[in-house]
């Protein structure tokens, strides 16, 4: 089986200028979310979500919210969420898990109407904004998806992304919380790098069956997690979020520490994919076996699960 990322759209879709600027109306009822440059009113918080993607389900536990989720497609990895969580994923009724080979959710936009949800978490394939709000279903997006650029990713569009949620979920307390104890557990890894020696490493995402695949530049959450765990980024001078590379730009970086993501599959292939290539043994990571495979959301989009990636790394390669 080939893997790509799920967001090998990500070429096109590259991180983007999705403002989290929402308001309140004068009567403190409605919230507008400014989604990829589209307002989005929620004159309620949402009572019938529809999950297109995995993402969202940290943030929407994390602030007492997800039983708001009525339905969900795609692949929803247990190795992401606590034994509580996957209970409650579990109980959410699927409307399939159709991927193609590049990981990409297979479902027709018919199927989630017939559903009349007031909220969508996802675009995948298929599926348009425009399409759902004529028939009266909100759709939101993670902001790095968003079609238009934007500038550098950093943890403040983590904690940006959960205060959103919170206004439009009326959990703005939770989100407040949450948000302090995640920089907290930031910094926590931060101050663990300050008397780490100076490495370099990479994020990439191997291609499976052939080819070194994509590497991740400083427009990705990648260059925030490396930073914050001491690291500085080979690809960090790249002004994209992903980017395909071949084995000698990787070969000729040579990166002390090399992070691989993957949707789902072995571990084990996702790695020879990368090590088994000619000329692989060059790189000093391999040599040393200073490798690391983790699941996508680790890392991306900017998540909770992406400060869980972040301790995932500095547990691995940190003293």
């Amino acid at each position: 089986m080939r893997y790509l990322p799920p967001v090998a759209v990500a070429l096109v879709l590259v991180t983007a200028a999705c403002g989290s600027d929402d308001t309140t109306d004068a009567a403190g009822t409605a919230v507008t979310v400014d989604n990829c440059g589209v307002d989005v009113t929620f004159d309620a918080p949402p009572e019938r979500v529809v999950l297109l993607e995995s993402a969202p389900v940290t943030i929407m536990h994390e602030l007492g919210v997800l039983d708001a989720a009525v339905l969900r497609a795609g692949a929803f990895p247990e190795e992401y969420y606590d034994d509580e969580t996957n209970a409650a994923i579990a109980d959410i009724e699927s409307l399939g898990e159709d991927l193609d080979t590049s990981g990409h959710l297979q479902i027709s936009q018919e199927v989630i109407i017939a559903q009349q949800p007031d909220l969508v978490l996802g675009l995948p394939d298929g599926i348009t904004r425009e399409g759902l709000s004529g028939v009266g279903i909100d759709a939101l997006i993670q902001p790095v998806y968003c079609p238009e650029g934007v500038d550098a990713t950093t943890f403040d569009d983590v904690y940006e992304q959960i205060e959103t949620y919170g206004r439009v979920f009326d959990r703005a307390d939770e989100a407040d919380a949450l948000v302090g104890e995640l920089k907290d557990r930031v910094a926590a890894v931060e101050a663990a790098a300050e008397n780490a020696p100076e490495r370099t490493a990479a994020v990439l995402f191997p291609t499976v069956g052939g080819g070194s695949g994509y590497a991740y530049g400083n427009r990705s959450m990648a260059h925030p997690q490396l930073e914050a765990a001491g690291f500085t980024n080979v690809f960090g001078d790249v002004d994209e979020r992903v980017f395909e590379v071949t084995l000698e730009q990787i070969i000729a970086a040579d990166p002390d520490v090399l992070v691989l993501l993957h949707v789902d599959g072995d571990p084990a292939a996702v790695k020879d994919a990368l090590v088994s290539l000619p000329g692989a043994e060059d790189l000093r990571a391999v040599r040393n076996d200073d490798i690391l495979v983790q699941l996508f959301n680790f890392t991306e989009p900017p998540t909770p699960l992406s400060i869980d990636g972040l301790e995932r790394i500095a547990e691995r390669f940190l003293p």
